[in-house]
């Protein structure tokens, strides 16, 4: 199985993105995700397939194939959508200009139908290439009814002209406008929908800069070369000077300085940076000078796997846009129906004139608009998702940004995710051993765990002699357990684990020596500084607030009292805290926050599973939204843009449908003129992405 990503030039709505798919999917294509509004197309293809034919039949449809690492060539002036609507506008303004002007010349039929010819040319080309593959391939877009409406009117000119009817006969300028307006309304929706995913072609300009790539000759002397960074490989050595932009993801081996890291996390303080920090590629040093190891290029680095996550997220359509398409699959066919019905009413059944009854069944065909349907959800969407991602929070889909409206309560665990999790060793104390003997064995064992007091005491105790463990495990939720050279067996964990040797359940965490108390350590972790604020805000909106931690009830319930959180659930292993979980979404939906290993079963679990940047990558994985800044303060952000986006979607599904709703009655009472149709039908699919904009700048919290 071969996934194959590419763009796709020229899908103008949801029939293009169905049309495509189908064809795929005779071709026996799996997992077939498009976006129009991105123009991107992915799928799998079976082994056995040739890709390189799929391409091209996809070609063959009219539209146009870019790879990836294609080199793009510029797509010439005149197949541009602005080319073409100037072209057009230069020969239908006269037309246009008979109606209000008395000059004879330009109520000529020849005239006129000399200015109509390339004006129908160019619209045939484009809209009616589109259609008629469309209807080739057995699913009918939105072309072919500006196709059909257009060539109707222009049919029935040509033959008053050349039978000499009459003016009555002449419905040119009805022609050339239709297309025209068309063509400007694509031209308009194609720039509005463009300024829905600036989010994502920022981020995408952020990867391309050049890199210092430092080298040593034989003597030991440096030298720096200027290359593009998409050249550096991992172990590339780099310097970056004030101002430059960090060409790759790194760590830092000499030097330090301050890196504006707001594009990928929301913050906007620069961060100070120092040998042995990481760093991330398209950041920006604002002041002071490294070096840096290379430890991740292309599609390794966080800012690509951001992209990938916003890009996969828009693909992903929330239950509301799987309606709209199913309505969108059966509109054209639908619309065709409407407007012969509107013809055979009107001429055999209204005792109407044939051009009347015809100009009606036109303005039928013009207003209805398919693509507003399609666009509703992904504009929505994008603006969404971009500007989650433009303030540090990843949203891994459009499902979870529906979901958010739904969450009524917030399980929290406690350390690194209300704390800050950079842990200070207090006071310790071995009990029947001397303290190095104490220290090595301490160290021996958590450097084996990801906890984060575990982190905290290998990162402080390092360089302490080891001493030689065998079968090491760890019990999530409890601690470490090995067994020594001599047969000793050694615990390292928390009081759940120390109950049977000791009572006193003060200390953090508790070392056994076959059973026996060997000693204990204590560590002081300061509350995160926007926990209190993020607590106000979720009562505020109403949301319940649960602690579920698996560390000792006292200092569990202590923090409880100081955030003001609801309810508290201590002392609970990794099983016990899937449990809880179930418990609680069975009253409502619930959203849970982690940051440890222990936590990624939870966060599967949950209606939402919410993890912190510096997350282990289980729990990052397992998680539907990422805090990149490692902050809570953006958790109300996530929750407001998740519930304002969902309202987004609502408002521009209803503009949709009742645009089609009531426009298309109105086009076929004969309310409506086809020029004013046209021109309607345009300007509805930028009322959407305009609506969908607004998204950027509103106040969501």
């Amino acid at each position: 199985m071969e996934t194959i990503n590419c763009k796709v030039k020229g899908m103008n709505c949801s029939s293009c993105a169905l049309t495509i798919s189908r064809y795929l999917e005779k071709k026996g294509m799996e997992d077939v995700v498009i976006s129009v509004a991105t123009e991107e197309l992915q799928f799998n293809a079976p082994s056995g397939a040739d890709p390189g034919e799929i391409l091209n039949g996809i070609n063959d449809l009219g539209y146009q194939v870019v790879l990836p690492d294609s080199t793009g060539a510029r797509t010439p002036v005149f197949n541009t959508l602005t080319f073409k609507f100037f072209c057009c506008l230069v020969f239908t303004a006269p037309l246009l200009l008979h109606m209000w002007v008395n000059w004879h010349w330009l109520h000529n039929p020849w005239i006129q139908l000399a200015l109509t010819v390339p004006v129908y040319i160019v619209g045939m080309l484009h809209f009616g290439g589109s259609a008629f593959r469309s209807l080739r391939n057995g699913m009918a877009n939105m072309d072919v009814l500006i196709t059909l409406g257009a060539t109707a009117a222009f049919a029935y000119s040509l033959t008053g002209t050349l039978q000499g009817l009459g003016e009555d006969y002449l419905f040119y300028e009805t022609t050339a406008a239709i297309l025209t307006l068309v063509f400007l309304g694509n031209l308009l929706e194609e720039r509005s929908v463009k300024s829905t995913t600036t989010a994502i072609a920022e981020l995408a300009r952020m990867q391309h800069t050049k890199a210092k790539r430092i080298h040593a000759n034989g003597e030991g002397q440096e030298h720096i070369d200027e290359i593009d960074n998409a050249d550096l490989r991992v172990g590339d050595r780099v310097l970056v000077n004030t101002g430059d932009k960090v060409p790759m993801d790194g760590t830092i081996y000499w030097g330090d300085g301050h890196v504006n890291e707001s594009m990928i996390t929301g913050e906007s303080e620069p961060v100070a940076k120092r040998e042995k920090d990481k760093v991330i590629g398209g950041t920006i040093l604002e002041d002071g000078s490294f070096k840096l190891y290379v430890t991740a290029t292309g599609k390794d680095t966080v800012l690509s796997y951001i992209i990938d996550l916003v890009k996969q997220a828009q693909h992903n359509k929330p239950p509301m846009q799987k309606l709209a398409d199913r309505i969108s699959a059966v509109f054209v066919p639908l619309v065709l129906g409407i407007a012969l019905a509107t013809f055979l009413g009107w001429y055999f059944v209204g005792g109407k004139p044939l051009d009347t009854a015809m100009m009606r069944s036109i303005a039928v065909l013009v207003i209805a608009c398919p693509c507003a349907m399609g666009l509703a959800t992904p504009a929505a969407v994008m603006v969404g998702l971009g500007r989650a991602a433009r303030n540090g929070v990843l949203i891994k889909g459009a499902n979870t940004l529906e979901s958010f409206r739904d969450i009524r309560q917030i399980v929290f665990d406690k350390t690194g995710t209300l704390t800050t999790g950079k842990l200070q060793l207090g006071q310790w104390q071995a009990i029947g051993m001397d303290d190095a003997a104490f220290k090595s064995v301490v160290y021996s064992l958590e450097k084996y765990s990801s906890h984060p007091i575990a982190r905290s005491i290998a990162a402080l105790w390092k360089g302490t002699p080891e001493t030689a463990l065998q079968q090491v495990r760890e019990r999530k939720g409890v601690g470490m357990a090995a067994r020594d050279a001599e047969g000793n067996e050694w615990q390292l964990g928390s009081f759940i684990m120390a109950k049977s040797a000791t009572e006193d359940d003060s200390h953090n965490i508790y070392l056994l020596k076959n059973g026996q108390l060997a000693g204990w350590l204590d560590f002081t972790d300061e509350l995160r500084p926007d926990a209190r604020k993020v607590m106000t805000q979720l009562k505020e909106s109403g949301i319940r607030t649960i602690l579920l931690s698996g560390d000792m009830r006292r200092k569990c319930e202590q923090i409880a009292r100081e955030l003001g959180i609801d309810e508290v659930f201590a002392e609970q292993s990794p099983e016990q805290k899937l449990r809880q979980i179930d418990k609680l979404m069975a009253e409502a939906p619930t959203a849970m926050i982690g940051d440890g290993i222990n936590d990624a079963p939870a966060l599967a679990k949950a209606s939402i599973g919410i993890s912190l940047s510096d997350s282990t990558q289980v729990a990052m994985q397992s998680a539907n939204v990422i805090l990149l800044n490692n902050q809570l303060g953006s958790l109300p952000l996530a929750m407001g843009l998740g519930k304002h986006t969902y309202l987004t979607i609502k408002q521009n599904l209803f503009w949709a449908f009742i645009y089609n709703v009531v426009a298309i009655p109105v086009a076929a009472l004969g309310y409506l003129n086809p020029i004013v149709g046209a021109l309607v039908m345009g300007l509805s699919d930028v009322v959407l992405a305009v609506n969908s904009v607004r998204l950027r700048f509103k106040r969501v919290m």
